[in-house]
């Protein structure tokens, strides 16, 4: 197995456990096809998360995967996603309430998920608002 596939994987479990901790249902996808990773229940509304582990400061936003003929690079497509949740190698846990579309970001200390989120100063539910 790859390692950036592995880091990715992690970085799903690291979600998984984390949103279920913070009190939402969360589904897992069967497929690898879609623009996002995991879907997030918070009772009220469905939100469709891309998944990303960073290494270092930024997140590449580019979608790679490989088949027959190599690899193969996409852009990110507005509207693909409602929250990009980003691992960093630190352990840091951040949530981006919504689609970025650029080549890379570089998650701000206001992304980042405490204790208290949903409910204290970290991301607001709604994808769209900053």
């Amino acid at each position: 197995m790859r390692t950036t596939q592995r880091k990715g994987d992690i970085a799903k479990a690291q979600a998984v456990a984390t949103f279920t901790r913070l009190g939402f249902d969360v589904s897992m996808l069967l497929t690898e096809s879609a623009a996002y990773d995991l879907i997030v229940d918070d009772g009220d509304n469905l939100w469709r998360v891309q998944v990303k582990f960073i290494g270092g400061s930024y997140v590449d936003l580019r979608r790679i995967h490989s088949n027959s003929q190599g690899y193969v690079v996409k852009k990110t497509v507005a509207k693909s996603y409602d929250w990009l949740y980003v691992l960093k190698a630190d352990g840091s846990e951040y949530v981006i309430k919504r689609c970025l579309t650029g080549s890379a970001y570089t998650p701000r200390e206001t992304d980042k998920i405490t204790e208290s989120w949903p409910n204290g100063k970290a991301p607001a539910l709604n994808p769209g608002e900053a």
